[in-house]
């Protein structure tokens, strides 16, 4: 069993060696089960603050990565062999926001259908997974995003996804989308003034 002063030490080299992230239990497999590794973790997260490498959670794995503001420095051109479809970003975005979700829920907020194809896309890239079968007639499959997801996005929970004025804000909605919002909007309030109007007869 590692002792105490050497516990962050250990926990530092476990993720340094690690191939993926790892949760709090693969952590204690390797510097002993009753080890207070997440007092470890949050004393590392401090030590490798604003440094060049630095220690993160993704859901509930952790795993070391180059800082966010240095990221640049790593890349390389290279040529894209794949870009994800209009399809595949609606459907993991859908699947994302809204899961566990089925096929016939994706295409019912889509409002078209989807090929198997590509949902195989999402899977191929480690994103999404089957999260079991919904309890209903036919007990359809039912999707969700992966730790993968997180990690690729850099998010450390799905509560981290943006919402709506996020969206709004960094100019992402489609024009179609605000167009629909202001017209509703302006409906809303004609009818309010039409009640106000019927209350004051």
């Amino acid at each position: 069993m590692t002792g105490p002063d050497d516990l962050s030490r250990a926990v530092e080299a476990v993720l340094f060696a690690a191939e993926h992230p790892l949760s709090v239990d693969e952590i204690r497999a390797h510097v002993g089960a009753e080890a207070d590794v997440r007092s470890a973790l949050a004393e590392l997260e401090g030590i490798y603050a604003g440094r060049g490498v630095e220690i993160v959670r993704r859901g509930d794995r952790w795993h070391f990565q180059t800082a966010a503001d240095l990221a640049h420095l790593l890349r390389r051109d290279r040529e894209e062999s794949r870009k994800l479809s209009r399809a595949g970003i609606e459907t993991l975005a859908i699947i994302a926001y809204h899961e566990p979700v089925t096929r016939a829920e994706i295409e019912a907020i889509r409002g078209v259908q989807i090929s198997k194809g590509t949902i195989d896309v999402l899977m191929e890239a480690g994103w999404v997974r089957p999260a079991g079968r919904r309890e209903v007639p036919g007990r359809p499959l039912t999707y969700a995003t992966t730790p993968g997801f997180l990690t690729h996005f850099g998010l450390a929970s799905r509560r981290d996804l943006p919402g709506i004025d996020d969206l709004r804000a960094a100019g992402l909605l489609d024009p179609v989308d605000l167009a629909f919002e202001t017209l509703e909007a302006g409906e809303e309030a004609a009818e309010a003034e039409i009640e106000t109007v019927t209350d004051d007869e």
